[in-house]
């Protein structure tokens, strides 16, 4: 237990993936409680947003990234970078947001483009000039199997998002992976979190599976971050 503790305090990276359709009230509130969700997640010192509300137009999209990054960066604690916060800012799929919002960098669907193609484009959205876009984009990648996994290392992914491991929610297609799938995606060389049923009952077992960190929607919108970051992080 002892080693399993100091991985969690030193290597247990956090995920919060959002999803403000999950929070009661009309849009306008929704959105709210989501800005203020990401407020707590970045002051609590979770690793990673990804902002995944996939509904949204462009432009609507848009300006809640801008509102997110805005919070992020005032409220989370700061990097090596002063400009920046230590949690990174993703937004699902859509590069072209990131590139407008200064995000951290995307979170990639199996069917979105490859993750050097982002990386390319980002390279050249820098070169010219694009007032503080980091020179390298932080990419994760959604993997459903090992296969996937290694495919997300070999096209220069940050790490894998890798789901479902315990519990199926939106992915009709696919069946838990359990333990043992999480085990098999995690010998790839790429860090892999865990997605899918994970709380803090279980979170030891994916840790001991291989998984680098956990993420969630539910762990973090349904819960105090702050106590859920001292769980993983004892």
């Amino acid at each position: 237990m002892h080693s399993l503790l100091k991985l969690m305090a030193e290597g247990c990276l956090l995920y919060y993936i959002t999803d403000r359709s999950a929070f009661p009230g009309d849009e306008p509130e929704r959105r709210r409680r989501l800005i203020d969700k990401i407020a707590e997640a970045a002051a609590s010192g979770v690793n990673y947003i990804q902002l995944r509300e996939k509904d949204l137009p462009a432009r609507e999209l848009e300006a809640l990234a801008r509102e997110a990054v805005s919070v992020i960066r005032g409220q989370g604690k700061l990097s090596a970078d002063p400009k920046r916060s230590a949690t990174a800012f993703l937004i699902n799929s859509r590069a072209d947001v990131a590139f407008a919002v200064r995000a951290d960098g995307v979170h990639l669907r199996a069917e979105d483009i490859a993750p050097q193609d982002v990386r390319r484009a980002w390279r050249e959205a820098a070169d010219r000039g694009a007032e503080e876009l980091r020179p390298e984009p932080m990419i994760a990648v959604s993997c459903h199997s090992q296969e996937d996994v290694a495919r997300a290392a070999l096209t220069g992914a940050n790490f894998a998002v890798f789901a479902p491991v315990l519990e199926k929610k939106d992915s009709p297609g696919s069946a838990p992976t359990g333990l043992e799938g999480l085990r098999r995606a995690c010998a790839e060389k790429i860090p892999v979190l865990a997605l899918g049923g994970v709380n803090l009952r279980n979170a030891d077992s994916c840790l001991r599976a291989g998984a680098a960190g956990i993420a969630g929607i539910r762990l973090f919108q349904e819960n105090e971050i702050s106590k859920i970051v001292r769980a993983l992080r004892p």
